[in-house]
């Protein structure tokens, strides 16, 4: 674990009500999303992450431009996404965008690539779910060609092969920081060690230390590799409030309906609130609370994964802007303090 362990956020820009109780616009979420992203580098937090997706229920479908708004309003915190799917992506233009966003904060951009964990933007930009392997392989290779900001030569199925050719703009200093998420695959995992990038885990159920056979696995692979020692991120879904009863107030009735839409979609089953209690139990992956319950989970976390950074997804559903707010408040104000307290 990094002695400057860093606290992040993520989200995906889920689509909330006002104060009529009516949906809001996609348009007013995501100028939400660039509220709470100031807000977020207010209280101090190291990295705000936003996720790609192609359904109604998410409002933001092009996360590079709601980062570069958040750039342009900020001035410490460092704006990524969470994730980039490169699958159903063109790695050059992902590089395009992300170079432009850190000339736009200063340095301050970072990508996390991915598979994704939905698939509608493979039919909607015309790619083969059959190719779903051999589509990331291929263009996480080319994307990290571009990386190394020297004239690309390339080859592959999936894409036109490309001689000598250059890729602008250049990022300022040194590498575009970009890391690999990973689910709980340990074929991804050893592919982020092969590519020498950082891991983000992205637990959203069952104890997160089951999640350490992977961190292993990871480090390991990097000495077997001969990489250096890279960071180990954890990207974890919670909600804080004043008391632990009020969060799970706030959280139930949406985190519920959330993961169990999810769950049904997938084959599975909803959830029950006996199992949602589990999940925000001492060793559950939901990180609901009071500041002082929150900062112990991640606690337990930080130190069973040895990690280096704690990224709170803390939008799950159609909770309130304002709940949102305060929960991030608390977040950056009480909990993070807290974790560096107790770790200390």
């Amino acid at each position: 674990m990094s002695s400057a362990l860093e606290f992040g956020i993520d989200t995906f820009g889920d689509v909330t009500p006002g104060p009529d109780g009516q949906l809001k616009s996609h348009a007013q979420v995501i100028r939400d999303v660039v509220e709470e992203g100031v807000l977020a580098d207010q209280v101090g937090l190291d990295f705000i992450g936003i996720g790609e997706h192609h359904r109604p229920d998410y409002a933001i479908s092009a996360p590079d431009t709601v980062l570069a708004a958040i750039a342009a309003k900020t001035e410490r915190i460092r704006v990524g996404s969470a994730v980039t799917v490169l699958s159903s992506d063109d790695p050059i233009r992902v590089f395009q965008r992300f170079a432009t966003i850190d000339a736009i904060s200063n340095g301050r951009a970072e990508v996390i690539l991915g598979r994704g964990s939905f698939i509608e933007s493979f039919p909607l930009f015309g790619y083969d779910l059959q190719q779903y392997e051999e589509l990331f392989e291929e263009k996480l290779d080319l994307f990290m060609k571009v990386r190394e900001q020297n004239p690309v030569t390339w080859s592959g199925s999936t894409r036109r092969s490309l001689k000598d050719q250059d890729v602008f703009p250049h990022v300022e200093n040194g590498l575009l920081p970009a890391w690999i998420a990973v689910g709980g695959s340990p074929q991804s995992v050893i592919r982020a060690a092969g590519h020498g990038l950082p891991l983000m885990l992205a637990i959203i159920g069952g104890d997160p230390l089951a999640f350490k056979q992977f961190t292993d696995l990871y480090r390991r692979a990097l000495g077997e590799l001969g990489q250096p020692v890279l960071p180990v991120g954890v990207h974890a879904p919670g909600h804080v409030a004043e008391t632990d009863e009020q969060a799970f107030e706030d959280s139930w009735p949406l985190f519920g309906k959330y993961f169990s839409k999810i769950a049904i979609e997938r084959g599975g089953r909803a959830m029950g609130e006996g199992q949602f209690r589990a999940q925000v139990g001492a060793d559950g992956a939901y990180f609901i609370g009071s500041p002082e319950t929150v900062a112990k989970k991640i606690v337990r976390v930080v130190k069973g994964l040895d990690l280096d950074r704690f990224d709170f997804k803390y939008a799950n559903g159609p909770m309130e802007h304002g709940k949102l707010m305060k929960s991030l408040e608390l977040y950056g104000t009480k909990v993070v303090p807290l974790v560096r307290e107790m770790l200390a």
